[in-house]
């Protein structure tokens, strides 16, 4: 059990630099550029880790259809969760964003209703207009400062939570080898955003930094942080270890303070729990109807 939550610990620490790393990464970079050095980095580690750990023999008893099965998964949870993410973090506040984006729980529920054809209860429909609140407070709290650019941002986000909620509901029809797939996703989110950035003449060779903060985001942000977590998830007791995940904003609202120095004001708070109050109470539903 003291694995388990090593590893939870490991993979939200490096989710909470997430808004402030990108922020900082953006700030002489488009969404497309970061994405493109960020899935180089998290394809290579994790090709390391399945050579290291012999788990790249899985792939011999892949079929072209398994190959590309496994791409489509991946392509909304490694290619339009990010490029959207990272268009709206651009916009908004980092804070701000990462806090919108962190719907993602409760587009679960809704693309598992879609996709999975789960049962859509009310205290999950209750949960889903909760959430949808919190995303309003969030952004339209201060009046005076709401524009189109923070709208447009905001639904940037919210479409990146959706995007990772379809991925989480065909991750569960789908059943692949996790360091496979994901090192498969982030290969072919690299191949994406490499056309996309030659048709736009924006590929570049990054300097000493600028290296470093992708290895960072690619390796321990998107790579160590999401292997970690569903390692933790599969040697621990999942419902303890999920509302571990709760931590996650309120870290993140530190860095985004201390490094960025953003204020955060009353409203992103005050969001941020009525989106987690929402996420809550469809939990709650959830253990409900597994027992």
């Amino acid at each position: 059990m003291k694995k388990s939550y090593f590893l939870a610990g490991t993979a939200i620490l490096f989710w909470s630099t997430v808004a402030t790393v990108s922020k900082l990464l953006l700030g002489t970079l488009n969404n497309f550029q970061l994405l493109w050095a960020s899935s180089f980095f998290a394809g290579m580690f994790l090709l390391v880790v399945n050579i290291l750990t012999k788990n790249i023999k899985k792939l011999k008893g892949y079929t072209l259809k398994d190959y590309i099965i496994s791409a489509c998964i991946g392509f909304p949870g490694a290619f339009m969760y990010y490029a959207f993410y990272y268009m709206g973090t651009d916009i908004l506040p980092a804070s701000q964003a990462f806090i919108i984006n962190y719907m993602w729980p409760i587009m679960s529920v809704v693309f598992a209703w879609i996709i999975l054809k789960e049962k859509m209860t009310l205290k999950k429909g209750v949960a889903i207009f909760i959430s949808f609140l919190g995303v309003g407070i969030v952004t339209g709290g201060e009046i005076s400062n709401f524009s189109h650019d923070m709208l447009f941002g905001a639904v940037c986000c919210l479409l990146g939570a959706a995007s990772y909620g379809i991925f989480t509901a065909l991750n569960q029809k789908f059943s692949y080898d996790k360091p496979i797939s994901m090192m498969i996703n982030y290969f072919v989110t690299f191949t994406v955003t490499t056309i996309i950035n030659l048709i736009n003449g924006n590929l570049f060779i990054p300097s000493g930094i600028e290296a470093l903060g992708f290895a960072w985001n690619g390796i321990f942000t998107i790579a160590v942080a999401n292997t970690a977590w569903t390692m933790a998830l599969e040697s621990g007791k999942t419902a303890k270890i999920s509302n571990l995940a709760y931590i996650t904003p309120f870290m993140s609202l530190v860095w985004t303070s201390l490094i960025l120095k953003e204020q955060i004001s009353v409203y992103s708070i005050l969001g941020l729990f009525v989106i987690i109050l929402g996420i809550l109470i469809q939990l709650k539903d959830k253990s409900k109807t597994e027992k």
